[in-house]
């Protein structure tokens, strides 16, 4: 329940623990006993007057609540220091306080006095004095004590398009992206982890309503704890056998949300990612919200899996150029056999190919080009070991081909993962375009794309590669379609 507990201050009580420890009005009035000189003054003839000298001590008694103004009085320099500091920096601040596990308020632009707070929590760790406004060598140990959990986790901030939503995203755990309903979804390999961000903005939408049927849908959910405090709410518990966490914040009769998922052998992982996460998470971010990490690329596999496709008997291979970036080997394999280590030679950018070749791998069956792709097409392709098992069967779906984008078109629904290099075909098994998978930032899911055939006419013919006569009927375009193995550890 701890981490229920730190969840539930994040979401719902920003700032009332100060409240209480800020001095009292009885606090103050203590120098009142030092009017019992008082009765010194019935001796009125005596320097009485010299007496109400040490009534005076009512100043001196005032330094009490000089000392007790540090806590008021502190917090003026500290957010002047503090506010010198660009937006950027203070958010990156208390992102690296979350993870030393100083800070267990809201990621925002300014420092608040929970910020300020963790700030000093920090700084008296390290025996430094508790000013509340990071020296440039104490911000530097903050980031090389944040930096090793960050890096483990590939944390990463992104503004997620499809809801508008910026959370926090530990790419490494879920390098996996995908759309999902009105939201985005990332996933482990396996499962084990999933992040779904969603929005509901239908007529009548209410928070309390929202609240009140994420408690029990999914039918498999089962929620232990659950708070709704203003315009936002917080939910955990077991959904199944994994833990589940949901934040929802609403606005003009939006909800927007996060869903995480984990198993729980994960907990001691996961838990305090999910308390960075909840830190991270804006459900309506204004302009003064930046990412404190520059865009990127989602994280690279070690060992990827995608498709390719022979076009010559002597080995020479189509594939996904992203499939066999920075690889230090890569392998071609048929579904009954492996068929060596391929060669990398030559990659083009502009429209994501990519030509290998594999030798000695005997007569390969090859595939005839056809022209234009039609409104639909056949993609012929391997999909991931973990989708079949571990399997390396060539399995074939239907597509629905789009507009032109950049000179490709767009391929609905979204094919698994292993079909980026898949080969696409018409009604007479020609090959009309290769699928591309294209993802720019991690909170972008990735989109698939048909390379048509005129563009790989022209990437061959700049490579000096002419395809062989073509093998006939939709068997033996399978029998030239294999998988391409790319590791890069």
């Amino acid at each position: 329940m701890r981490l229920i507990g730190i969840v539930l201050a994040i979401a719902c009580a920003a700032g009332g623990a100060f409240a209480q420890t800020a001095p009292t009005p009885t606090q103050a009035p203590k120098p009142a006993p030092a009017a019992k000189p008082v009765p010194a003054a019935k001796p009125a003839p005596k320097p009485a007057a010299a007496k109400p000298a040490p009534a005076a001590k009512p100043a001196r008694a005032a330094k009490p609540v000089a000392a007790g103004k540090p806590a008021a009085a502190k917090p003026a320099p500290a957010a002047a220091g503090n506010t010198a500091l660009t937006a950027a920096e203070r958010m990156a601040i208390q992102s690296d306080l979350v993870w030393t596990g100083d800070y267990n308020g809201l990621i925002t632009p300014e420092m608040g006095e929970r910020a300020v707070a963790a700030v000093k929590a920090f700084q008296k760790r390290w025996g430094s004095r508790e000013t509340g406004v990071l020296a440039a060598a104490e911000r530097q140990k903050l980031a090389q004590e944040a930096k090793p959990k960050q890096e483990a986790a590939g944390w990463r901030l992104v503004d997620d398009e499809r809801t508008g939503v910026w959370l926090g995203l530990p790419t490494k755990l879920v390098p996996q992206a995908a759309a999902a309903g009105g939201g985005s979804r990332w996933r482990s390999p396996k499962g084990e982890i999933q992040i779904d961000t969603f929005r509901i903005a239908t007529s009548g939408t209410t928070l309390a309503g929202v609240f009140e049927r994420l408690k029990k849908e999914p039918a498999n959910r089962k929620t232990e704890y659950s708070v709704l405090r203003g315009d936002n709410a917080v939910l955990s518990g077991l959904q199944g056998l994994k833990k589940f966490y949901v934040r929802i914040q609403i606005k003009d009769a939006e909800v927007r949300g996060v869903t995480i998922l984990y198993d729980q052998a994960l907990e001691g992982i996961m838990d305090p990612v999910t308390v960075a996460m909840s830190s991270a998470f804006v459900a309506f971010p204004s302009g003064a919200i930046t990412g404190l990490l520059p865009p990127g690329p989602p994280p690279r596999r070690k060992i990827d899996y995608g498709s390719g496709v022979a076009v010559t008997k002597a080995g020479h291979i189509l594939t996904d150029r992203r499939i066999t970036d920075a690889c230090r080997s890569i392998t071609v394999a048929t579904p009954n056999a492996m068929l060596g280590n391929a060669e990398l030679i030559a990659t083009d950018k502009a429209s994501g190919l990519a030509l290998i070749r594999v030798y000695g791998a005997g007569d390969m069956k090859t595939v005839r080009l056809g022209e234009t792709a039609p409104a639909s097409a056949t993609l012929l392709g391997v999909a991931d070991p973990q989708i079949q098992d571990g399997g390396r069967a060539v399995t074939s779906v239907t597509a629905q081909l789009g507009g032109v984008d950049a000179g490709a078109r767009t391929v609905e629904p979204m094919p698994v993962p292993g079909f980026a290099g898949a080969a696409a075909f018409d009604a007479e098994t020609r090959l009309v375009g290769l699928v591309g998978i294209k993802q720019t930032d991690i909170s972008v899911p990735p989109r698939a794309v048909l390379v048509p055939a005129s563009i790989i006419r022209a990437f061959l013919y700049t490579h000096s590669v002419a395809p062989d006569a073509p093998s006939d009927g939709l068997d033996d375009a399978k029998a030239a379609v294999v998988r391409v193995i790319c590791v890069r550890r």
